[in-house]
């Protein structure tokens, strides 16, 4: 069957942080891409952020599952406003419930691999990953440039867009007001920021070049990176991959 080959580009400025080179790769196998839909101004959700911090350690992290925890801002109204929302993390999940991945949004709110995972708040032992060779996501960052690839193991014979996270670790906020008032809270693979990026087809290739990229590697409390790439106008994650970023 005839394989589609994804080559991306983008060209990032990177601090001396970053000038050692950083090699993210996934396995042929479907990785999952669990995301954490949460809010600081929602009681129920600091469970859900300290459960997602335990995967820091799992001896799986950024190959089998890459979490990144998206602060939705429809709960700012309540008296405190989380400073790490943004209307478009609210917005992905409203996708998903438009594609009826899911019926309704809330928070916490836990999806793997596009699909509701409500059985999360019965049982939260990770599941093993359904055995499902998709293709490998491979990305380095090296030169003052981000470059990834993926070559399906299938021809999807559709566009393709690349979405990039910065992400946010060891976060602490003491919470003055709504229904946290009082409280520290912790948070790690917070989403500082999300990039998605399409590009045109070229004999077979999928090319992307942004030379003035608005994600910053350098935020402050950004440790880590999530690619996932999805096709154009569905959420749905078809390969993910991850890593630190020092």
């Amino acid at each position: 069957m005839k394989q589609i080959a994804c080559v991306f580009l983008l060209v990032f400025a990177i601090s001396p942080l970053m000038a050692a080179p950083l090699s993210i790769s996934s396995p042929v196998q479907q990785a999952t891409l669990i995301e954490l839909y949460t809010s600081e101004g929602c009681y129920s959700c600091p469970p859900a952020d300290q459960w997602l911090a335990t995967l820091k350690s799992h001896k799986q992290l950024w190959t089998t599952y890459v979490p990144v925890a998206f602060h939705v801002d429809y709960w700012n109204y309540l008296g405190w406003r989380d400073p790490f929302a943004k209307a478009q993390y609210s917005e992905r999940q409203r996708q998903y419930a438009s594609h009826r991945y899911t019926k309704t949004v809330y928070t916490p709110g836990l999806f793997q691999n596009g699909r509701e995972w409500r059985a999360w708040f019965s049982d939260r032992r990770l599941r093993s990953p359904v055995d499902n060779d998709v293709g490998v996501l491979q990305g380095a960052i090296d030169n003052n440039q981000l470059r990834v690839s993926f070559t399906p193991v299938h021809d999807l014979s559709a566009p393709l867009q690349l979405n990039v996270a910065v992400l946010g670790f060891d976060i602490m906020t003491e919470v003055s007001n709504g229904e946290n008032e009082g409280k520290v809270l912790e948070h790690d693979f917070v989403a500082l920021s999300l990039g998605h990026y399409q590009g045109q087809v070229l004999d077979n290739v999928y090319q992307w070049q942004i030379a003035d990229a608005s994600i910053d590697l350098n935020a402050r409390h950004a440790k880590g990176i999530a690619l996932w790439v999805s096709r154009v106008g569905d959420p749905t994650p078809i390969q993910a991959a991850g890593g630190w970023l020092r």
